[in-house]
């Protein structure tokens, strides 16, 4: 494989995923919609309430970050195994992780705030 062939491959990686990814998003959106208009049109009751509430919302994202921060941080001690220099890399997972912490305190102040409400 020549350097050329594994820049290209990138290149097209690295903007191709993102791509794909918000092709997705508005094909689920557009499929949601015209499944709302057609149970309109049947007379059905339609919910404009998002399919999830705040807090599982916050909770799934809270989840989702820890565990790629922990993962991160584990990958890069791992590598650093055999690279002892890659071990700086570990630092790479403090974000993430904490952006999860923040997610799960958002979601128990929100759940707070709706029992208080109630």
């Amino acid at each position: 494989m020549s350097g050329e062939f594994i820049g290209f491959t990138a290149v097209v990686l690295i903007c191709g995923i993102p791509i794909a990814a918000m092709y997705a998003a508005y094909r689920i959106r557009k499929l949601k919609t015209e499944e709302r208009l057609a149970a309109i049109a049947k007379g059905l009751p339609v919910s404009l309430e998002p399919d999830f509430p705040h807090p599982t919302r916050s909770r799934r994202a809270g989840i989702l970050l820890v565990a790629t921060g922990v993962g991160a941080s584990v990958m890069f001690w791992l590598v650093s195994l055999v690279e002892p220099e890659a071990l700086v890399g570990a630092a790479v997972g403090v974000l993430p992780f904490a952006l999860g912490i923040g997610y799960f305190i958002d979601a128990t102040l929100v759940r707070r705030e709706l029992q208080q409400s109630s």
